[in-house]
């Protein structure tokens, strides 16, 4: 009775070292398989960033290449700017200074008219009248407009109005530079150096 056991159990070790390479086959298989799906997966993933990127710089490319062409077409159909009209082709840095009285009382020129979140050409430093003129490249007359002051200001002045007093029955405007009478208002060229007078007296 024993030794049957003992057969039995002989049988059954044996069965095991059999079926147990099988098991560890199985499991090694299904390793391999997970690893290679994992890799895969990894290597599709690292096309779809590298197509991202091209596609990327192809965009960039293609944008500042249209941007170059929009700019040579731009140099090329532009109407040519007579010399007459150019003051300076490497800017100029000039001051102008300016007063401004109305029926006898002066009126005070701000501080930092044109400097603000963008720093205009034409713009003053402090309340002393003193018009600064900075531009850099090529500088046109209409740049230096008189009038353009004012617009950056924000105030109204012609030949016929400054601020909210036009000629009429209260009074009248007329313009000094370098205390000789001007005509022109808005549409005077500023120069450096100028001393600009805006006087509006009473009849």
């Amino acid at each position: 009775m024993i030794n049957k056991i003992f057969d039995k159990n002989e049988f059954n070790s044996g069965e095991d070292e059999i079926v147990s390479p099988l098991t560890r086959n199985a499991g090694k298989n299904e390793w391999l398989e997970k690893r290679a799906r994992r890799e895969e997966e990894q290597k599709k993933l690292k096309q779809k960033k590298i197509t991202k990127k091209i596609f990327k710089i192809a965009l960039m490319v293609l944008i500042i290449g249209a941007g170059i062409a929009g700019l040579v077409w731009y140099l090329a159909t532009r109407p040519s700017l007579p010399e007459s009209e150019i003051i300076a082709r490497s800017g100029i840095h000039w001051h102008s200074e300016i007063k401004i009285s109305i029926l006898g009382q002066k009126q005070e020129i701000p501080a930092d008219i044109g400097i603000g979140v963008v720093h205009n050409p034409i713009h003053t430093h402090d309340n002393t009248g003193a018009i600064h003129l900075e531009f850099s490249g090529l500088v046109r007359k209409d740049d230096t407009l008189l009038g353009k002051f004012f617009e950056i200001w924000g105030k109204k002045f012609n030949k016929d109005c400054i601020f909210d007093k036009c000629n009429g029955s209260e009074g009248k405007i007329k313009m000094l530079v370098n205390g000789n009478q001007n005509d022109e208002f808005e549409n005077y060229l500023m120069k450096d150096g100028d001393k600009i007078e805006i006087v509006y007296y009473a009849n």
